[in-house]
């Protein structure tokens, strides 16, 4: 028998036992009802990922429901925001058992992973679409925000950058010794949420690495009304994307690739309080506007865009 709406999210997503105290009802009624304590703000964001567009036809659904939970809760680590509960909108061409058993598991896996409640969303026939919004609390004002970096300021970026570009080149067909590390991050980048956390009292502006680390530096940059200078000699690259950049000459790669989701942020150069293990600086906030790299002994205005629909 053909599963319809109702049976479909049911079977595959109706997890009623909440993890989070704010969630007071999910999945059944009209709508969920979430209890916010005072003091606190909610973060809210969404994504939507399409077919062909953000990912390939023949994606693993385990790791791209995976994926799909954790760009959203990246724009919340951002936020140095705690998640508590996610609505999900599927757009589905046809109901797949065994696809959506594994997606489910992707997505759900994660969920559990930070306490996060699936709260609701709604499924519908069509292309394959996939919509997530994301809700997380932050104390009353100590939200991490893209427009208080200050002139001083050193740029740090959590982990390591370009091994998600280098995975979508390898999918690509580009040839890599040890492809395990680069696949695996552009599969299943991992959401910084307690690296955000920790970093609510320290950073003075932060933003996740979506769309490459210059185009993303750059939305700090504009908000800010400040300018920097990266040294790309300290950029904290894994011995596979070095090796590409050595092979390719492409040494730009690590700058403008997406889907690494760490977090890049800005802190005082005499900050004293500890920063989250694998904090890496990279450069620093300067008063002349735009973006420049230090490499090879020479400092040249560098410009990068980050992918953007309709243009």
């Amino acid at each position: 028998m053909a599963l319809g709406e109702f049976d479909l999210i049911k079977r595959y997503f109706a997890v009623h036992a909440p993890q989070h105290a704010f969630n007071q009802l999910g999945i059944g009624d009209d709508c969920a009802l979430l209890s916010i304590p005072a003091g606190y703000q909610l973060a809210v964001t969404a994504d939507t990922m399409v077919e062909n567009v953000h990912f390939f036809a023949d994606a693993d659904p385990k790791l791209l429901g995976h994926k799909l939970l954790a760009v959203n809760l990246s724009d919340l680590a951002a936020m140095g925001a705690e998640p508590f509960a996610v609505t999900l909108a599927l757009t589905l061409p046809k109901v797949d058992a065994d696809w959506l058993q594994a997606f489910a598991e992707g997505f759900i896996g994660l969920a559990r992973q930070y306490k996060v409640d699936l709260i609701g969303g709604d499924t519908t026939a069509g292309p394959l679409t996939l919509t997530v919004q994301a809700m997380g609390v932050v104390p009353q004002g100590r939200a991490l925000l893209r427009s208080a970096a200050k002139v001083g300021d050193l740029i740090y970026v959590t982990g390591q950058l370009g091994n998600a570009g280098l995975g979508l080149k390898i999918k690509q067909g580009q040839t890599c010794d040890n492809p395990e590390l680069p696949m695996r991050c552009f599969n299943q980048p991992q959401p910084r949420i307690n690296q955000g956390l920790a970093l609510r009292d320290i950073a003075n502006a932060c933003i996740d690495i979506s769309d490459g680390l210059a185009a993303d530096l750059g939305h700090i940059l504009e908000r800010s009304v400040v300018g920097a200078c990266l040294d790309w000699d300290k950029l904290p690259l894994s011995l596979e994307v070095d090796r590409y950049i050595k092979q390719t000459g492409d040494w730009r790669m690590p700058l403008i690739a997406g889907d690494d989701y760490e977090l890049c942020f800005t802190v005082p150069a005499d900050c004293s309080q500890p920063l989250p293990t694998g904090s890496v600086c990279v450069g620093v906030i300067e008063a002349v506007p735009g973006l420049r790299i230090s490499r090879a002994g020479r400092v040249d205005t560098f410009e990068a865009k980050g992918f953007e629909h309709f243009s």
